[in-house]
């Protein structure tokens, strides 16, 4: 991990951040993933009245089957809980496996229960905001999104995380998806800079490639 490398991460990193500050929406919806800090920041943004009501979706993943084996949505609810949230402010979506399908079966579920939508405040990891930003406006036109995620620096993040090697992997293929999955019609097209797309190609070049998936694959 050379500096060289750390320095075409961050570019990465600051890329996927979408810069948006919280504001009250109608629902808070947190994206299941290996990472309890999504749960965190759900709740803590719930306290703040953010939200009245939160999803977290998320079925079980192979990175999460072992640490999370009720499913991500149902770990999330239980710290959720724990962090002083009460139940009935929580919907749980158990089935989704992909990020399109956080968001179909969010909005499926919502529509169930009667809940009125007009805005989303879609919580992730800090380097997947854009990504799901941009996958949640393909397939929810209608509804105004607010990207949040926990405020913390690449550095911290990948602290936190134990593998920085893995978190570079994670920014490379989220990146990849950004490129390729709007002409497969599973996010809208948004403008990648040519030194964010140079940074990325350096990071493939140099064996960052555990989380890119082939051009022809189904979203994930």
């Amino acid at each position: 991990m050379t500096d060289a490398v750390m320095k075409d991460a961050q570019l990465l990193w600051d890329y996927q951040l979408m810069g948006h500050s919280p504001r009250p929406c109608s629902v808070a919806i947190g994206l299941g993933s290996h990472d309890l800090g999504v749960a965190d920041v759900t709740a803590e943004l719930y306290r703040q009245g953010m939200a009245p009501l939160i999803v977290f979706t998320g079925a079980t993943s192979r990175t999460t089957r072992d640490q999370m084996p009720r499913g991500e949505a149902e770990h999330y609810r239980e710290r959720a809980i724990e962090l002083g949230v009460p139940s009935d402010a929580i919907l749980v979506e158990r089935k989704a496996r992909n990020t399109g399908e956080n968001i179909r079966f969010s909005r499926a579920l919502l529509e169930e229960q009667g809940v009125r939508v007009s805005s989303v405040l879609l919580v992730s990891k800090p380097y997947e905001e854009r990504r799901a930003y941009a996958t949640a406006r393909k397939l929810w036109p209608d509804v105004e999104f607010v990207s949040a995620s926990a405020p913390m620096t690449m550095a911290n993040y990948a602290e936190s995380i134990g593998d920085a090697r893995l978190v570079v992997d994670m920014l490379v293929g989220s990146l990849q998806r950004l490129l390729i999955y709007p002409a497969q019609g599973f996010m809208i097209s948004q403008e990648v800079p040519q030194d964010v797309r140079d940074a990325y190609e350096r990071l493939r070049a140099q064996g960052f490639t555990s989380r890119i998936v082939p051009e022809a694959a189904q979203a994930e």
